[in-house]
């Protein structure tokens, strides 16, 4: 453990020092900021030659600014010699542009790989993809981690009586099985249709029994907390008894937080991918640390173990 080094950058310090907790190690020293002419500026301030350096940071809002700061840090990771670099990145922004659903618009995930790759990262550690098929987008190697198991097992610890778990739409189905498995309940499909660019959806039909039962939804991510809004509903007026949701990646855009205050949501259950600070955390809002997970992969990959076994 001597050679590993893990950094920063700005987008969440926060879960950086708790995987260097988890570590027994100290976070990496670098300077990182911008100048008034808000170019960003990177310096380390420590030996990395021939070191095995990982950098923890989230595309999250600002997605341009934490993504240019990422390159950067990379670039200057390996102009300083670092023996191999991985971009540890919990949320991968873009995630939705992964296809040309509409004519003469860019497949904007597979951009965002090529810059990962050309700047010089040589691996990448990520959690729940929007879509499976961005890992094929890299020309290096990918580890996808999961936190499926980790909410699974934060509601395996009450017992909520007659469940089903709803999986938000059709694309997180996958999702939700393993979590339906997880937790031995049945599994219900929301049907929706995205409305344009501007992040509405429309919900138009639930496939599976949600009447009496408690429903947990099942997403990868809640940014202005819409669509989840519109599930609510429609188990509310098909006679679910209580709800719940989780997610992995809490955007939370204005105004999610609100919304979710006053809906029909028992609780939503997220984790710490992106940083849920104070002013985005009430009382029906739980986070849970993704750090052990991540702390854990970046040991393995770094001592050569494998990482899927994690889930075995």
């Amino acid at each position: 453990m001597e050679e590993l080094r893990v950094f920063s950058g700005n987008a969440h310090p926060e879960l950086a020092k708790e995987i260097t907790d988890y570590l027994g190690i100290s976070l990496g020293k670098c300077e990182v900021f911008q100048f008034s002419n808000e170019n960003t500026f990177v310096r380390i301030l420590e030996n990395v030659r021939e070191r095995d350096a990982f950098i923890v940071q989230p595309i999250c809002p600002p997605v341009n600014s934490n993504l240019m700061e990422l390159l950067i840090m990379i670039d200057a990771m390996k102009r300083a010699s670092a023996s191999r670099i991985t971009a540890v990145i919990p949320y991968y922004a873009y995630g939705r542009s992964d296809r040309k659903d509409q004519p003469r618009v860019p497949i904007t995930a597979r951009l965002v790989a090529d810059l990962l790759t050309i700047s010089g990262a040589n691996r990448m550690l990520t959690v729940d993809l929007h879509a499976a098929q961005i890992q094929g987008f890299f020309n290096i190697p990918v580890d996808e981690l999961t936190a499926v198991y980790l909410i699974a097992d934060y509601f395996a610890k009450t017992d909520y009586g007659d469940i089903v778990i709803v999986a938000a739409d059709i694309g997180a189905t996958k999702r939700a099985r393993d979590v339906a498995a997880k937790l031995n309940a049945p599994l219900a499909i929301m049907e929706k249709r995205r409305l344009g660019n501007d992040d509405r959806t429309e919900t138009l039909n639930v496939i599976g029994d949600v009447k009496d039962k408690v429903a947990i939804i099942v997403d990868d991510e809640i940014d202005t907390a819409g669509s989840m809004m519109g599930v609510t509903d429609t188990l509310v007026k098909r006679g679910a008894s209580k709800i719940y949701a989780c997610c992995t990646h809490p955007i939370f855009s204005n105004p999610a937080v609100d919304r979710i205050a006053t809906s029909k949501l028992e609780e939503v259950v997220v984790t710490n991918t992106v940083p849920v600070r104070d002013g985005k955390l009430k009382d029906k809002i739980t986070v849970l640390s993704i750090a052990p997970l991540l702390g854990e992969a970046i040991r393995r990959i770094h001592t050569g173990q494998s990482v899927g076994a994690m889930f075995e």
